[in-house]
């Protein structure tokens, strides 16, 4: 049996992670969804709370035919303590998959195999991107999968991005 460990943010869950978790997803038994910066929310970078992240992945994904662990991880800001922080939060895994230069950087020095997947479409499916989107009132539907925009307008989330924008002035 195959374990994985993805990490990202998820700020939103957009159709890049969504095809890159597809892609994993053939090669592992099992994954481990982690949520990286799960206590940031309400800011630009970071909208969306871990729970309404843990929504839309679920949801995104209920068709996985391999068990999935969504695990939210908060940031304890010292990378040389990370992967163990990582460590006692997730089940075991065999194996990480990302594609962030220092994540692969603290894993490998761990002594944990890491594999970096293709991104898909990183030009225009990135979360900055996407949120911009939504601040200026243009699609961005298009770019997530159909189940985490409906947990975006459940939460009322690109209202809280245009309103977070705003300054006092």
């Amino acid at each position: 049996m195959r374990r994985g460990l993805y990490v990202g943010r998820f700020q939103p869950l957009h159709n890049g992670h969504k095809a890159v978790i597809d892609s994993i997803c053939e090669e592992v038994d099992e994954l481990i969804i982690g949520i990286g910066s799960a206590q940031m929310s309400h800011d630009l970078r970071h909208p969306f709370t871990a729970g309404e992240r843990v929504l839309m992945i679920r949801q995104a994904l209920s068709d996985a035919k391999i068990p999935l662990y969504i695990i939210p991880l908060e940031d304890i800001k010292r990378n040389t303590l990370w992967v163990s922080h990582v460590l006692s939060m997730v089940p075991p895994f065999d194996v990480v998959y990302t594609s962030n230069p220092l994540v692969i950087r603290l894993f490998t020095e761990a002594g944990i195999s890491v594999e970096s997947p293709p991104m898909y479409q990183r030009a225009s499916l990135s979360g900055t991107a996407i949120r911009q989107k939504m601040l200026e009132g243009d699609d961005w539907k298009q770019y997530v999968p159909s189940a985490a925009a409906d947990v975006i307008e459940e939460i009322g989330g690109v209202e809280r991005l245009r309103m977070i924008s705003q300054t006092d002035e």
